[in-house]
């Protein structure tokens, strides 16, 4: 097997204070022309947050959980952590791992499915910082998809579980299902790479044949843990942070839609499953936890999010399960109808079919 000198963490980032959110909703929409006061509006859901993100702190909670976690297994690969659009940036990571000596990498996205924004995206980064430092750059390879390996899948069951847990009464065993993760425009899924399109619950799924990866790996991830769980009601799948131009269509249902299509049928208690996520970012903290959540008491639904894996424990042995995979040849594990995902992105995959959606 290939010799890898390191393990990189590879994120999104976020802001970290109040100074830190319009340069950094700068980065992300860079080349775009958004309105200055379309970044305006959106920089509000950070203020109220006082302009951090979530997202950097639980990094680097599972950055020290990635090492315990090696250091206990007998990986010894020091961990490094560069982010797309703030501090630390990739360059200047890839630059520390090339003065450490580091020729070769192995990288952990913190998205686990297909599409350009959550795939592709990641893997042009990488290149462009590798662009920038030149013949020094390290190697760097990117992990395969992991929206269907056990490590993911059963930190989702469990959250699932306690949120129901805490609607309490009368609804214990009545509530309604819905997994949730960010939108992208239907341009992109298309082109997301090889899958099928989503048909909900119940889906017959070939592996691998050509269609929209995106929407089909989150519904798989959906029926796995519905299964997991024994929720035997129907369950739905909706989106939230839609942007961009009213006339670009996205991907639909919009979270806010689904539960007053919920509310008008007759649902008193939802629980939200953010499974296109694993950790918090302001889409969770904002678009669910204050808009959804908001919507269901204004239409008197009982509300309740499950958490993300973060760094639950078997999330964490998750990824040393991956890197083992690309160090030692272990057996790839996954449960879902589409089988393990390949180790190298093919020629094309998630290509971009749109322009990428802007962060909320």
């Amino acid at each position: 097997m290939a010799p890898y000198g390191a393990f990189l963490l590879v994120s999104f980032g976020g802001p970290e204070g109040r100074d830190d959110v319009m340069p950094f909703l700068e980065n992300v929409t860079a080349g775009r022309g958004v309105p200055r006061d379309r970044l305006e509006q959106v920089a509000e859901h950070y203020y109220q947050f006082g302009g951090v993100s979530p997202i950097n702190q639980q990094n680097r909670d599972l950055l020290a959980a990635i090492e315990k976690e090696f250091a206990a297994t007998g990986i010894g690969l020091p961990v490094y952590w560069g982010n797309r659009n703030w501090h630390p940036y990739l360059t200047d990571t890839l630059a520390a791992m090339a003065a450490d000596g580091v020729t070769r990498a192995l990288a952990f996205v913190t998205s686990a499915y297909s599409s350009f924004s959550s795939c592709r995206q990641y893997l042009a980064d990488i290149d462009a910082a590798r662009g920038t430092l030149g013949a020094v750059a390290p190697r760097v390879d990117k992990i395969r998809q992991y929206f269907d390996h056990p490590g993911f899948i059963g930190p989702n069951v469990s959250a699932i579980a306690e949120a129901a847990g805490s609607l309490g009464e009368p609804v214990a065993d009545s509530w309604d299902l819905i997994f949730t993760a960010h939108s992208i425009p239907v341009a992109m899924s298309a082109a997301s790479g090889p899958a099928q399109t989503a048909a909900g619950a119940g889906m017959d799924v070939s592996p691998w044949p050509p269609g929209d990866a995106y929407p089909a790996q989150l519904a798989d991830a959906a029926r796995l843990i519905a299964a997991q769980l024994g929720y035997s009601r129907p369950w739905r799948l909706a989106y939230s942070s839609r942007s961009g131009p009213p006339a670009v269509p996205w991907l639909t249902p919009d979270i806010n839609d689904c539960l007053a299509d919920l509310a008008e049928s007759g649902s008193t208690a939802v629980v939200l499953a953010p499974i296109g996520f694993v950790s918090d970012h302001m889409e969770v903290r904002y678009d669910l936890d204050e808009e959804a959540a908001q919507t269901a008491q204004r239409l008197g639904l009982r509300f309740a999010r499950a958490s993300t894996p973060g760094t639950d424990p078997r999330f964490v042995s998750m990824i040393s399960d991956l890197v083992r995979e690309r160090l030692e040849g272990a057996t790839p594990v996954a449960l879902g109808s589409f089988g393990p995902g390949p180790d190298c992105c093919p020629a094309g995959c998630c290509g971009p079919g749109a322009r990428r959606p802007a962060a909320q």
